[in-house]
């Protein structure tokens, strides 16, 4: 990122947009993505990803434009495509392997779950039921009561 500058964070974005200090934006190409860059009195400093201490970077142009738009309030904004690489960063997230096989299960048992109460009340509703008072003599009577 040209030579790296500084990061802000998003509540500091949050005070300058509420206070209209922001002059200006420019979404600089990276490599992997897009990086924000404010300007506000003479300084120039990129987006702080959430919980990071490093540039937040958009995996398209569009997304980082609707976030100058839409989150910083400005309608006109620079775009230096100059060193974006959008193959450098490979992206993988190895927990959604597991995240998505344990929601794949969840939703097998949530459905054999359903079907087996579906059948109950199915066999409730049909009339080849024992009554209560039927059982409740044949177990008298293999008692011995």
């Amino acid at each position: 990122m040209r030579n790296a500058p500084e990061i802000v964070d998003g509540r500091t974005i949050r005070g300058l947009v509420e206070a209209r200090a922001l002059r200006g934006a420019t979404i600089l190409g990276q490599p992997g993505g897009w990086a924000v860059l404010v300007r506000y009195g003479d300084t120039e400093r990129a987006v702080a990803a959430q919980r990071a201490r490093k540039a937040r970077l958009w995996r398209n142009l569009n997304t980082a434009a609707s976030y100058v738009s839409e989150e910083l309030g400005l309608s006109r904004f620079e775009v230096d495509s100059t060193d974006h690489q959008p193959d450098a960063i490979e992206r993988k997230r190895p927990d959604s392997a597991e995240r998505l096989r344990k929601q794949h299960e969840a939703a097998a048992y949530d459905a054999w779950f359903r079907a087996m109460a579906q059948e109950g009340i199915e066999a409730a509703d049909r009339s080849d039921f024992v009554p209560e008072d039927e059982v409740a003599r044949r177990f008298a009577r293999m008692l011995g009561s």
